[in-house]
């Protein structure tokens, strides 16, 4: 099942920020999406990716967030595109001025599939990324314990799939960070 739309309207940043607090969408070239509740195998492997991310850039100018934290990736444009990434690593500071989020492209964005969205991370999330210059973009899948990990040259992303049995798979723009997928596969 695909996110779901809120309506056929065409919406703004402006928009997005007067809806409810306790509601989250994801807003793509002006159409709404309804974000699900993650399962807690979700939860579980976006929190390892995030650990292992936030221990290896504590005290770096890279940092790390996670969701819910807005990222407007055309705001000097139609200002019409604002997503809630799962992990995301942003290393110039200036996009972070506003005090909302990140205003551009964050550096690496890893989104953790869901049933409720895997189409939506696949396919429009994976093009709009790669369109906007995230330099690197993972697609965690819990079910299948694989990370889709792909990396931005000349303007399309090359891909690469790791498995569980990998140990440590290596954040190409993060230069001497990688990620123990035994770790973030590990069931508990």
């Amino acid at each position: 099942m695909e996110a779901a739309r809120k309506t056929e309207d065409r919406f703004s940043y402006a928009d997005y920020c007067s809806w409810p607090d306790d509601e989250r969408w994801e807003l793509i070239s002006g159409t709404a999406y309804a974000m699900a509740a993650p399962s807690e195998a979700h939860q579980r492997v976006s929190r390892e990716i995030f650990g292992q991310l936030y221990l290896f850039l504590r005290g770096k100018p890279c940092q790390a967030y996670f969701a819910p934290f807005s990222v407007r990736l055309n705001a000097d444009a139609d200002d019409d595109t604002v997503v809630e990434p799962d992990i995301l690593v942003v290393c110039d500071g200036s996009k972070l001025e506003d005090g909302k989020g990140v205003v551009g492209a964050p550096d690496f964005v890893a989104e953790v599939l869901s049933p409720s969205t895997a189409t939506h991370d696949l396919i429009r999330k994976f093009l709009l990324y790669q369109q906007s210059g995230v330099r690197e973009y993972w697609i965690a899948d819990p079910d299948e314990k694989l990370i889709y990990a792909n990396v931005l040259r000349d303007g399309r992303y090359s891909g690469s799939v790791y498995t569980s049995d990998n140990a440590a798979v290596p954040i190409e723009v993060l230069d001497g960070c990688s990620i123990n997928l035994r770790d973030v596969f590990r069931e508990e």
